[in-house]
């Protein structure tokens, strides 16, 4: 237990005001609004979301604006605040095949059933600083087509159709698992590990996907597809016999398709690795996808040889909420444990230079 240093919570109380007052700012510039933030800062408030592991824009736009804009301390303050929630039950597991597509591309086949949508997305942008933002310049509304009712198949649907593609499920289990209500106890089953990446940090993971690309994993992977859109979550109610809608949600989803040598029981075929976050969030779905395969790789007979195919690396320092705890703690007072290293520096200090001037007489002299 650490004991507050003298005039620890007058100090404490100051910090706090002082706080409230650097995030408020200069008080002649209007306060932010949570449907500011909402609309005109999104992409942070659907990594609020995802890595927060709660389904809310207004609490991740307010977490946001209590963080001052610090990301992790956001994600911190909406999971903290997850846990009061209470939980009537399990949803049934959303169907991305009939989401309600703004973006969808695939890097494998050019000519897709359902065609290619471009939707939002930084991709084909120059990267210059435009001005005109900042003197609020008007936008162009944006261009738009009724919407058809042609299907989608996923990529990985169209491989499976000729057998090229493992089965959409590896591990088949009774009972998905819950990572947030039961201990993690390693080797962890893929559902569990697949939720541990979708909490994940979206700058760890994303170094550990390209650590795989450059040679310290047995990547080869091909975008087979990313859909970002609306899907609709339902849940049970026993009392009622069937399943009621609860609404919409945004959510990005990607497969990475990866070949696979095959082995004795298994013939040449291409391999998934799968990623689905909250929002739209395709790097960290992509990040998320290549960590998957990458740490399939026993399960597949392959290699453990880098860190990105070692699950107790990649998922014990995965989370930057505890990542950030565990760090941030070497702030708070240590004294008692840097006397005692301290004075066992100093003593051993004594005792080296007693034996170097038994060693070297010469030398004392």
């Amino acid at each position: 237990m650490y004991v507050a240093v003298k005039g620890g919570e007058a100090a404490i109380a100051n910090a706090h005001r002082l706080l409230a007052d650097r995030r408020r700012g200069d008080r002649s510039v209007p306060a932010l609004r949570l449907d500011q933030i909402i609309e005109q800062l999104g992409l942070a408030v659907d990594r609020a979301m995802g890595e927060g592991s709660l389904y809310d824009k207004e609490l991740a736009a307010l977490a946001l604006i209590q963080a001052r804009g610090d990301l992790i301390e956001a994600i911190f303050l909406v999971r903290a605040y997850r846990t009061t929630l209470p939980r009537f039950g399990y949803s049934r597991p959303i169907d991305t095949a009939e989401m309600k597509i703004e973006r969808r591309v695939s890097a494998t086949y050019k000519d897709l059933p359902g065609g290619q949508l471009l939707g939002p997305t930084f991709d084909y942008t120059h990267r210059l600083l435009d001005p005109t933002i900042a003197s609020g310049a008007e936008v162009d509304q944006a261009t738009t087509r009724p919407s058809v009712d042609e299907q989608a198949p996923r990529v990985t649907d169209l491989l499976g159709y000729e057998g090229l593609i493992e089965d959409d499920v590896s591990e088949p289990q009774d009972e998905i698992g819950d990572l947030t209500r039961e201990p993690m106890e390693f080797p962890l089953s893929r559902d569990r590990r697949l939720q541990a990446l979708a909490r994940g940090d979206e700058g760890f993971l994303l170094a550990l996907g390209y650590s795989t690309q450059r040679g310290y994993g047995r990547s080869h992977p091909f975008v087979g597809e990313i859909r970002i859109g609306e899907v609709e979550v339902e849940l049970d109610i026993p009392e009622l016999g069937f399943a009621v809608n609860l609404g919409r949600i945004r959510v990005t989803e990607c497969q990475m398709v990866n070949k696979f040598k095959g082995n004795a029981q298994v013939p040449p075929q291409f391999t998934r690795g799968y990623g689905l976050v909250f929002g739209q969030a395709e790097r960290k779905a992509m990040a998320m996808s290549l960590c998957d395969r990458s740490l399939r790789a026993r399960e597949l007979g392959e290699d453990v040889e880098h860190p990105a195919q070692d699950e107790e690396f990649v998922i014990s320092h995965s989370d930057n909420v505890q990542s950030t705890g565990f760090v941030e703690h070497l702030k708070l007072p240590h004294y008692v444990d840097f006397q005692g290293e301290l004075g066992l520096i100093r003593e051993m200090r004594g005792e080296h230079a007693t034996a170097e001037a038994e060693a070297y007489p010469e030398a004392a002299e």
